[in-house]
């Protein structure tokens, strides 16, 4: 199930909509941005599998 969260860019600040998906528990990726194409380190954790997962995202650099 893909559920869409909402981020701001680290590098630009822009909004967007990633979608998420939750079933694969804990995950770490990178994806670019769809606006300035940098690459933000996203962060997933899931804490309790009925609740929604907590999205993170930070430059790829820090």
């Amino acid at each position: 199930m893909l559920d869409e969260t909402r981020i701001d860019c680290p590098y630009c600040g822009e909004a967007q909509t990633l979608l998420v998906d939750a079933s694969m528990g804990d995950a770490c990726y990178i994806e670019d941005c769809q606006v300035c194409c940098q690459p933000m380190r996203v962060s997933i954790a899931l804490f309790h599998p009925d609740e929604a997962a907590v999205v993170r995202v930070q430059r790829e650099d820090d």
